[in-house]
């Protein structure tokens, strides 16, 4: 008998079950079970249900075929439902408003959904190239709440990871473990110095290992900016301790107006003092300083609603 039992349980575990989907009428063949049963006739049904009588009768046949019992009589005075038919629209309109509860529940999710979107952001595209999406997305969904969370790269996983974030962008060489993303746009680290800086005056430039061997000023471990730089000097006998190691990029550029020391940043944040001189860009002969921007968001969970909307938004950001 034990033997016998395990065989049933094997055999019942490697059966199958056969979906309800091939058993039971779809909601449009129910709803239009139901409207033959309001209006007593196929072809009120039908009009009622925006469908042709000839595709409505078609309809009703298959249900009764996929079901195995007649369930309308049809006649010149109108359609009339079997015993069958009657016992059959009553479990219809159960099964019609059970589908009734579930869509409004499934709006009130994205209602609730679509009502915030929150996101993280590293520091270069948080202050030099998210206002502008996100005034554009404004205009767009002008009832959806925004917040903002800013951080170096591996902070903006760390918030995605842990369900803080519904979407994020980077700046890095790649796509942090445990996420997705898409390249959205372009960016270019440029080395800047004060204009009397030395390095300023030099015509032909700086070769990369005189940029790694002088301490600059830098942002911390972790910023995307970091981390290509890092990789850009590693065979150029790697970046030299630093003077100062900064997590904002407006106090980094201060420090170098201040005559403190170089830096490397993204040429998004020093358009402005470029164009008023009070920093130069010093050109580097053989060093190659451009990054990916990339959008971020956990594996396996494409951003939906309002993220999904910003993302639109944001391509061509280089």
């Amino acid at each position: 008998m034990s033997d016998m039992a395990a065989g049933s349980g094997a055999g019942t575990g490697d059966v199958p079950a056969v979906s309800l989907a091939h058993r039971v009428p779809d909601l449009g063949a129910l709803e239009l079970l139901l409207a033959v049963a309001r209006l007593g006739s196929l072809g009120r049904a039908a009009r009622a249900r925006g469908i042709s009588q000839p595709a409505a009768s078609s309809r009703i046949r298959s249900m009764e075929r996929q079901l195995g019992v007649a369930l309308v009589e049809r006649s010149p005075r109108g359609s009339r439902l079997t015993e069958a038919g009657v016992l059959v629209t009553d479990w219809a309109r159960r099964v019609v408003e059970a589908a009734e509860a579930f869509d409004a529940g499934a709006q009130a999710l994205r209602g609730r959904r679509d009502s915030r979107l929150r996101v993280a952001a590293s520091m270069t595209i948080a202050e030099y190239l998210l206002p502008g999406w996100l005034i554009a997305l404004r205009a767009e969904l002008p009832g959806t709440a925004v917040s903002l969370l800013t951080g170096n790269s591996t902070v903006v996983a760390e918030r995605l990871l842990a369900g803080e974030a519904d979407l994020g962008f980077v700046e890095g060489l790649d796509i942090p473990a445990g996420l997705d993303g898409a390249v959205i746009g372009h960016d270019r680290l440029v080395v800047v110095a004060a204009p009397s800086h030395p390095w300023t005056r030099r015509r032909g430039g700086l070769t990369a290992a005189e940029l790694a061997a002088t301490p600059l000023i830098l942002r911390e471990r972790g910023s995307g900016t970091r981390q290509v730089l890092d990789a850009a000097l590693a065979g150029h006998g790697g970046l030299a301790e630093p003077l100062l190691e900064l997590a904002s990029t407006t106090a980094l550029k201060a420090a170098v107006v201040s005559e403190a020391a170089p830096s490397v940043v993204s040429e998004l944040a020093v358009g402005e003092e470029l164009t008023a001189r009070r920093l130069v860009a010093v050109p580097v002969r053989d060093l190659r300083l451009g990054r990916d921007l990339r959008a971020v968001w956990p594996t396996g969970q494409r951003p939906a609603g309002p993220a999904r909307q910003l993302l639109g938004l944001t391509r061509g950001a280089s």
